[in-house]
């Protein structure tokens, strides 16, 4: 058994960082903003993030497998290729939908990373045993190392990018998460040893490095039109800048003052999910509403819906008409209010319906409450 020497070939070296560069900043730009959005365009969003992320780990990982230089012609299984791309993607969209439809706490973010971490190191032993040919010899030494390096790099990548949603943590996000995939190729490569076999293990038809690179070549061309896209989005300026540079004409642009006169003569409008469609209902019919993550539930007569405000963003349009704050995940209309109850430091707001009977009422907020309710 000979092991094999085998160098890389530069250009794709450099080439399988920058395609790792662009699936970072595509998948993190296409979830930038997306709380703000209806329920089903959070999913689409989340989902085509994971595509592009997954897909552009996959597509960084066989570009640098094409920069392998071995003495000898060798093959790869096309279902086990088309196996590892699946859990690329399949392991980001979890990552991806832990942070966008729960809570984000340091445990999520911390959690995600580890799933993509494990996740591109599955992918990467996924597509290795795909080799033809050529056998793949791992130590249980380079396995913990790659798993350790992985996992640290994608939490760090992780806390960062989403430690803050603007455009610098992304940017900042985008290079650690593309070094940190480029990096765990190479770690986990650079404790790997190779050896020519006689024999195929096929469980699907073959592919040669040509029929390989077209491949590659497409999936990159794909991630590059989407990064293209997402970059435009990514760089728009906003309405104030573009007045400022002429784009659209001053007598176009609204002042304070008339935004202020249109938001108080229209009653806001509160949004929420039902049967796949957003619909919206007036703020006067909302008994309360909760926090729920980044996200919101309102109480009605009809029942409990889903809102993609943010209690932030609820409270910054709802108080203090009709809404006041009651405690730092409740928001509560006083005039559906059934009864009020004194504790010692704080109290209870009671409510006469199914899923909501009582809302506390926080050391803090107890005398707005009590003035509000006139007791």
């Amino acid at each position: 058994m000979q092991i094999l020497d085998y160098p890389h070939s530069p250009w794709l070296v450099i080439a399988s960082l920058c395609v790792a560069l662009i699936a970072g900043f595509t998948g993190l730009s296409l979830t930038q903003g997306i709380s703000q959005r209806s329920y089903n365009q959070r999913k689409i969003a989340v989902a085509l993030a994971a595509v592009s992320l997954g897909g552009g780990i996959w597509s960084m990982h066989f570009v640098a497998m094409l920069g392998l230089q071995l003495p000898f012609l060798f093959y790869y299984d096309a279902a086990i290729t088309l196996a590892s791309a699946l859990v690329a993607i399949l392991v980001v969209g979890i990552a991806l939908l832990i942070l966008h439809f729960f809570k984000r706490t340091a445990l999520t973010l911390t959690g995600a990373g580890v799933i993509v971490g494990l996740g591109v190191l599955l992918m990467h032993y996924i597509g290795m045993a795909g080799l033809q040919m050529c056998r793949a010899l791992y130590t249980p030494t380079g396995i913990a190392f790659a798993i350790v390096a992985s996992c640290a790099l994608n939490i760090a990548a992780f806390w960062i990018a989403y430690g803050a949603r603007s455009h610098r943590n992304i940017l900042l996000g985008t290079v650690c998460f593309g070094l940190a995939v480029f990096a765990v190729h190479f770690i986990a490569v650079a404790n790997t040893d190779f050896i020519a076999i006689e024999t195929l293990n096929e469980v699907g038809p073959l592919i040669s490095n040509e029929i390989l690179a077209v491949g590659v070549v497409i999936s990159s061309f794909m991630l590059c039109g989407a990064f293209l896209l997402s970059g435009v989005t990514f760089l728009a300026p906003s309405q104030s800048a573009a007045a400022a540079a002429g784009a659209i004409p001053p007598e176009a642009e609204e002042t304070p003052a008339q935004v202020r006169e249109d938001t108080d003569a229209r009653a806001p409008q509160i949004p929420f999910e039902k049967g796949g469609r957003t619909l919206f209902i007036d703020p006067a019919r909302v008994f309360a509403i909760r926090a729920e993550g980044h996200y919101t539930h309102l109480y009605t007569e009809d029942g409990q819906f889903f809102c993609a405000w943010s209690i932030t963003e609820a409270e910054k349009r709802l108080t203090p008409d009709p809404f006041i704050k009651t405690h730092r995940s409740y928001l509560i209309n006083p005039a559906h209010v059934g009864g009020f109850e004194r504790m010692k430091d704080n109290g209870i707001c009671l409510f006469d319906l199914p899923g909501l009977q009582k809302v506390p009422v926080s050391r803090s907020r107890l005398k707005v409450v009590r003035a509000a309710l006139g007791v």
